[in-house]
């Protein structure tokens, strides 16, 4: 007689449930929140530059200092999430930069407009690797990097919308990067909703000893199955499925976890420094090059929407290929159009070049969150998630301010040419993670 199955078993194994999209659908939201903020600090960077006359060392430092307060964040958000919970987590997030944003567009200089942009920097790097392991943790096995990579994937929902209002909002009048901060007020009533209506993680409650409330929670997602197909599947012949056991460890540098945190932690410092180095500079370096803001703001948005499709790739390849390969080949399609955009001279070719680069990168970006949560035990996924974004920020806080020096020495070819040689590190780099797909990862 076989062992009845235990409650992380009894999730792998449900098809995808009404109760599993709105989970998607709730932690997407918030993800498309935090993308919203981050996007657009890259349009009142370029606004502030024309109506406040700001250098590029003081828009250098607007932008890294969110970065610095994200690095924090992520680092102890983690820590926090394994300690008190995923969702609790989550909601706080949510809160603190919500009211920080909302704040900011009453700020009266730069230099209180950069403390609270740090304040919103801890909201926001904590909530990242949070929601991605809560997704994580609730997805069937079959589909587990998917459903990260869909995650991810309103991270361009955000991006799009923070374009948006950029070239609609912060464009319309002097004041008008008020409002667009403003609006950053709705991650705060969000966060109520994201309190009381997403589920904790199993795993999490199990850890705690909360095993009444852990049952409960297993026992609403498998409600939403017929009683019928549930039994078809515990009744199909069992295949033997990879696992791997760090049950033990109690480290994210324990052996056996060493090299892929290694090699995480490199993966993310190089896509940080790539990513926010190009994306958070575009519109300035456009406005830079001649564009007027109006121009520059809608050229950023034509270049975000080829986010999507770039999601859409990377979300069916992940279940095809599997995670290494496919993190790879996006990031290397990263460098090449990194190049291509380096050394674009017309207006189309830029669009072109930006529309590769934005394609490809989001991609890896999507990929890269699906990878770090299935490289830990549950004890310390948390951890192990948020170390390594936060490792990864430090890169994101250095490179808003490189881009100035580099910008002086070689010119856009010789500022993505370093971009490029980042994304091909991090294509290296991929090569020594293990292969997770379908593997079981927790006892």
């Amino acid at each position: 007689m076989s062992a009845p199955l235990s409650r992380n078993q009894r999730l792998d194994r449900l098809p995808v449930t009404r109760k599993h999209r709105r989970l998607l659908l709730g932690s997407g939201i918030g993800w498309a929140l935090d993308a919203m903020d981050v996007g657009l600090i890259s349009f009142i960077m370029a606004a502030l530059t024309v109506h406040w006359g700001l250098s590029t060392t003081e828009t250098s430092w607007l932008a890294s200092i969110g970065f610095v307060g994200m690095a924090l964040g992520a680092t102890f958000g983690g820590l926090l999430a394994d300690r008190f919970g995923r969702r609790q987590v989550f909601a706080v997030t949510l809160l603190v930069y919500g009211l920080a944003t909302g704040a900011s567009a009453l700020a009266g200089g730069l230099a209180v407009l950069i403390v609270l942009r740090f304040i919103v920097g801890l909201g926001l790097g904590a909530e990242l690797p949070v929601a991605s392991t809560l997704v994580s943790e609730f997805a069937p096995r079959r589909i587990r990097g998917r459903m990260v990579v869909l995650l991810e994937a309103f991270w361009a929902v955000g991006w799009i919308a923070a374009a948006m209002i950029g070239a609609f909002v912060v464009t319309a009048s002097d004041s008008g990067w008020r409002w667009a901060l403003a609006l950053g007020i709705i991650p705060t009533f969000y966060g109520l909703y994201v309190r009381r209506k997403l589920p904790e993680s199993v795993r999490f409650l199990e850890q705690k000893g909360r095993h009444e409330e852990a049952e409960a929670v297993v026992v609403s997602f498998e409600s939403q199955v017929p009683a019928h197909e549930l039994a078809r599947i515990d009744a199909a012949p069992k295949v033997a499925t990879p696992r791997e056991d760090f049950s033990e460890s109690r480290s994210i540098w324990a052996q056996g976890l060493r090299r892929r945190t290694a090699a995480l932690w490199t993966v993310w410092f190089c896509v940080n420094l790539a990513y926010y180095g190009a994306f958070i500079w575009i519109p300035s370096l456009l406005v830079a090059d001649g564009f007027t803001l109006v121009r520059s703001f809608t050229f950023t948005l034509i270049i975000t929407l080829a986010q999507l499709p770039g999601y859409a790739a990377a979300a069916w390849l992940i279940e095809v290929w599997g995670r290494r390969i496919t993190l790879t080949t996006f990031l290397i399609g990263s460098a090449v159009s990194a190049m291509f955009f380096g050394t674009a001279s017309s207006a189309t070719m830029i669009l072109l070049a930006g529309c590769l680069l934005s394609f490809f990168n989001l991609g890896a970006w999507g990929a890269l969150y699906a990878i770090g949560p299935e490289l830990y035990p549950s004890r310390i996924r948390g951890a192990g998630t948020g170390a390594a974004a936060g490792f990864g920020r430090l890169a994101s806080i250095m490179m808003p301010l490189l881009v100035p020096p580099l910008l002086f020495l070689g010119g856009t070819d010789l500022l993505f040419g370093v971009f490029a040689l980042a994304f091909a590190l991090a294509a290296v780099a991929t090569l020594a993670l293990p292969e997770q797909r379908g593997k079981i990862i927790d006892d």
